[in-house]
């Protein structure tokens, strides 16, 4: 036989010079849960070994993660219902605790990147991404309402500003308020192709953000369809956005592969707090090996073209590569 293909792999070092696919921790973004004062680090109990933290425990494990290399966060904040209103007006308040943790946090660590999430359902008393009237979640009125959201968070300091709202247009509509403020460096991680899926149930347990009543289906993309993605692509670059998202990942690495081989712009990916679960609770029972299992989940979604991923595996990562790299 002249091709053998075995001689490729016949060792670990020719195995490893002639890898096609690399992950990095530089790659991954660690998505945190932040809450207003100093309340012990409370378990999330659909999310094994993620948990809501307070300013100080955040700064924690920042400065932990930064040290093994993953430098790049996406906050979350824990928003108590007396802040919650229909119009999400706390999002933007000079009295949010979120705002005031940005800014002590670039304070405390001016070489990160801090990524946001620009949504109202965090804050809505409605629990809906976008504005509620009358029973219907309204498109152009939530527009100026996400804008405030991204301008006051630019304000705080915020890297990256990420809508996950889903609503037509509103990419543009903040890159304009954003340059009109002055914010011209502040870039846009669009959540493009924002599936209607049911791998956010651990999520909305950690924010209590579930709908108060209807479901997402109206904004969120239906997930029979893959060209659809392409022509909310192409509207992103259009108005504006810096990096491209597909959420979720796993069920979805199709979708990241088409958005790659059809956009110049980065692609990131969300292996969302379902996806997470699913391997932790498999773990956990001995089903599966996690330091094999985790990595081997990772690198999938950057083969099939993720440039970023957002990952709650980011910190476990990070750590098994400084072992295996030291």
């Amino acid at each position: 036989m002249l091709e053998r293909p075995r001689r490729n792999r016949k060792s670990p070092v020719i195995r490893k010079m002639l890898e096609e696919t690399v992950l990095l921790p530089s790659h991954l973004i660690y998505p945190l849960f932040l809450v207003d004062g100093k309340a012990k680090a409370s378990p999330i109990k659909s999310l094994p070994g993620v948990y809501r933290l307070n300013l100080d425990d955040v700064s924690k494990e920042i400065e932990i993660c930064v040290k093994l290399g993953v430098s790049t966060f996406v906050i979350f904040p824990v928003i108590a219902e007396e802040h919650k209103n229909k119009k999400a007006t706390y999002s933007y308040s000079s009295k949010n605790f979120y705002l005031t943790a940005i800014k002590l946090l670039k304070k405390r660590f001016p070489q990160i990147v801090l990524m946001s999430d620009v949504a109202m359902d965090p804050y809505s008393s409605d629990g809906h991404d976008g504005l509620v009237i009358n029973g219907e979640i309204v498109n152009d009125e939530t527009l100026p309402i996400l804008a405030k959201m991204a301008v006051a968070q630019a304000k705080a300091g915020i890297d990256i500003v990420g809508p996950s709202d889903m609503m037509d247009g509103r990419v543009g509509y903040i890159r304009k308020e954003l340059d009109k403020n002055n914010f011209t460096d502040v870039s846009i991680m669009s959540y493009t192709a924002k599936y209607a899926s049911a791998f956010y149930g651990p999520f909305r347990d950690a924010l209590d953000s579930a709908p108060k009543s209807g479901d997402k289906k109206t904004y969120q993309m239906n997930p029979s369809n893959k060209i659809e993605a392409l022509r909310e692509a192409a509207l992103d670059e259009q108005e504006g956005a810096d990096i491209l998202m597909v959420k979720p990942a796993l069920c979805y690495l199709d979708v990241i592969h088409l958005l790659k081989e059809n956009s110049t712009l980065p692609i990131a990916a969300y292996n969302v707090s379902g996806e997470y679960a699913m391997i932790k609770a498999a773990c956990a029972n001995g089903w599966l090996n996690y330091e094999q299992v985790m990595p081997e989940t990772l690198l999938s979604i950057k083969r099939a073209g993720a440039d970023v991923i957002l990952t709650y595996f980011a910190k476990d990562f990070a750590t098994l590569f400084k072992k295996i790299n030291s």
